[in-house]
């Protein structure tokens, strides 16, 4: 059975954060917002960035659920595009906070999944080895978490997905040599 106060705690954290900087939200701020006293808060929640990291994670398993499987690594960045656009305020709010870490933590590990999802289904006929699988993938995750990161930092702006189709387009030719030079050397 759902906590409805942890819920509604959670709730108003995020209106919250999609209309001002996180270091303007209080404890003060959402108990008021959602009608209950400090202590309910902090039965529920350690601090404001526990709670944090839990809506983060909850927001990621929901996208992974949603994306069982991803053709191609456009696909991919579109996804975690897709899930910050439909989040802007309060991601680009927690990204400029000194609490960022959080957000860029739950960024590698959705890239992560998006890029293993994105090998696993494009290159399962191929066969290279685990090690240079992990290699691949790291090196996509670095790549994915980079210009997403790089987005973030130019103020998210909407022209954002032709560069990710150019982008993916060049990286296309790198992960085919790639692949190519791991079967040469088996």
């Amino acid at each position: 059975m759902p906590n409805f106060t942890r819920i509604a705690i959670k709730e108003s954290f995020w209106k919250l954060l999609n209309e001002r900087p996180l270091n303007q939200i209080t404890v003060k701020d959402i108990v008021e917002d959602c009608g209950i006293n400090r202590n309910s808060f902090y039965y529920h929640f350690q601090d404001m960035p526990s709670m944090a990291e839990e809506i983060f994670e909850e927001l990621i398993d929901h996208t992974i659920k949603e994306h069982p499987s991803i053709d191609s690594f456009e696909e991919g960045l579109n996804i975690i595009v897709d899930l910050i656009l439909k989040n802007k305020k309060a991601i680009y709010h927690i990204y400029n906070s000194v609490d960022h870490r959080i957000l860029e933590k739950h960024l590698l590990d959705i890239c992560e999944y998006a890029v293993t999802k994105y090998i696993e289904t494009a290159f399962s006929d191929i066969s290279i080895s685990e090690d240079d699988k992990k290699l691949l993938i790291r090196f996509h995750k670095c790549q994915c978490f980079g210009q997403i990161v790089e987005w973030l930092n130019s103020g998210m702006k909407p022209d954002v997905l032709p560069q990710i189709h150019r982008f993916c387009n060049l990286c296309k030719g790198i992960t085919k040599q790639f692949i190519d030079e791991a079967i040469n050397d088996n």
